[in-house]
């Protein structure tokens, strides 16, 4: 059994505490709101109205936080928890950032002999909730091994991606792939619908055929429902869009649909869909043209 501390209850944070406790953790836990505190105290979470109490004694400190905004006020300036882990913790952010933002934190974390992970995860709220979700992880190997039992008890995976940073960056790729699935799966339907196609026919093949996804499926099936249910909101899509270009941009790489997912996920936030889950680009796409995807 590890003692962990643990900031972050959103949409992820809540599902991975919930695991963490079911593994046999001690979790204690803070969040810049209370409002979920009742919440995750009945699945056996300890709560601290003092952050910096989370620290003490710890053998694991853990987040996950929504942007780079809430990293720099909760962790590396602001409350600056970063500068008051004590060696023997392991500090593990599990947010998808930018790699500049985590190489700040891990310059913090070393410089007082600290261990750090960054070990972004990919899933939603479902995986989350399910101890499903896949782990990218950069840092010391031996590290990486080490807090491998509050790692499993929230993954399906984990991933050893090399040194430090190299967790972040694998975020940003695999999130490329996400926005290129979104906004081809959006085309599709809106050019199926257009051309006449019956488009649970459309989505049958595209269940069978050799360019399946579970993107594909999910958001399809949720496009013709007329199903927008949050699972990871299109405000933080539009976020994640930016992050991407951003980072290519040190190596003058394309991220040609990461450009027209920043440019539909706007659209959507700046319509009021922000809070909706992020396959809304796809109606946003459809409504542009006057397409309605429901069957």
């Amino acid at each position: 059994m590890a003692r962990i501390g643990f900031v972050g209850l959103g949409i992820m944070g809540s599902g991975m505490v919930a695991n963490l406790v079911k593994a046999g953790h001690e979790v204690t836990v803070w969040n810049r709101s209370t409002s979920k505190y009742s919440e995750i105290t009945k699945v056996g979470a300890k709560t601290v109205s003092d952050p910096k109490d989370l620290l003490s004694g710890a053998d694991f400190f853990m987040y996950c936080l929504a942007d780079d905004a809430a990293i720099k006020d909760v962790i590396t300036g602001g409350h600056n928890l970063a500068a008051s882990v004590k060696p023997g913790t392991i500090a593990i952010d599990l947010s998808t950032i930018d790699p500049e933002t985590s190489s700040a934190e891990r310059a913090i974390y070393e410089a007082n002999g600290v261990e750090f992970l960054d070990a972004p995860v990919f899933g939603t709220k479902g995986e989350a909730r399910d101890g499903g979700l896949w782990i990218v992880v950069g840092g010391n190997e031996a590290v990486y091994k080490k807090s491998l039992p509050v790692l499993e008890p929230i993954s399906a995976t984990t991933h050893y991606m090399g040194k430090g940073g190299n967790g972040a960056k694998m975020k940003l790729v695999g999130n490329l792939m996400v926005a290129s699935q979104l906004v081809s799966i959006g085309e599709a339907l809106t050019l199926a619908k257009s051309a006449g196609l019956n488009l649970r026919k459309v989505l049958e093949v595209a269940a069978v055929a050799d360019f399946k996804t579970p993107i594909y499926a999910g958001v399809g099936a949720g496009a013709i429902a007329g199903d927008y249910e949050v699972n990871f909101p299109l405000k933080l899509m539009l976020k994640d869009a930016r992050l991407i270009q951003a980072f290519a941009k040190q190596f003058n790489a394309p991220t040609s649909s990461a450009v027209v997912t920043e440019d539909l996920a706007k659209a959507g936030v700046d319509a009021g869909l922000g809070e909706l889950n992020a396959s809304a680009i796809v109606k946003v796409m459809a409504d542009r043209v006057g397409v309605d995807l429901v069957e």
